[in-house]
């Protein structure tokens, strides 16, 4: 199935988690974890929520964790899995279409991890409306693909992939109510399908609303 032909990025995303995406990796984002041990635990969001590995991990630290998503599997594997591991309290997900609406409510902490999709998606918007869900002293992560990886075959296509600098444009920070907190690229282990191992690029974003 090509992209070309996919008029609904619902539909393309349900049919990405029935066919391509059916399990879980088990591990959450590793960037995230070495930034969530240092924030106190509170109500948290994550946007694209997928199987919800980030959202449980969460869970497990005391927060009380909310996932989103646009696809209903996704959302559905996610409710099973944190039901299996006594979490369906503290983690917590539902099908929703960011492009339309984030879900309502103030957070402690939201995360856009790998948000980028291959269909229509209003990710500028999205992050945009995101600083303004957040409660003062409340952080926004955003990690995203800097760069395809070396067996992709985006690799030697003309694909644009955001920078730091268009990432801060889109969240609208530095501002008088957001502080930078971090904005780099960062590096992280992978490996192919063939088994070889590469050093992949992301940009992360990480910004914090001012409590005053």
């Amino acid at each position: 199935m090509t992209t070309d032909h996919i008029q609904s990025p619902a539909v393309f995303w349900e049919e990405f988690y029935l066919t391509k995406r059916t399990s879980s990796s088990g591990r959450a984002t590793a960037a995230l974890q070495r930034i969530a041990v240092a924030l106190t635990p509170g109500l948290s969001l994550d946007l694209g929520a997928s199987h919800g590995d980030d959202v449980i991990w969460l869970a497990q630290q005391g927060w009380h964790a909310r996932g989103c998503d646009i696809s209903q599997v996704a959302v559905e594997q996610a409710q099973a899995r944190a039901a299996e591991l006594g979490l369906a309290q503290g983690a917590q997900f539902e099908r929703c279409d960011l492009s339309v609406s984030l879900p309502e409510g103030g957070f402690d902490l939201i995360t856009a991890l790998y948000l980028q999709s291959p269909v229509a998606l209003a990710r500028a918007a999205i992050l945009g409306q995101a600083t303004r869900r957040l409660r003062p002293g409340g952080h926004l992560l955003v990690l995203s693909h800097a760069a395809p990886p070396p067996w992709s075959p985006q690799a030697t296509s003309s694909t644009i992939f955001p920078t730091v600098a268009e990432e801060l444009d889109a969240i609208g920070a530095p501002s008088a109510e957001l502080e930078v907190i971090e904005a780099q690229v960062v590096t992280r282990p992978g490996r192919g399908p063939d088994g070889a191992g590469a050093l992949l690029e992301d940009n992360l974003v990480l910004v914090q609303r001012n409590r005053a």
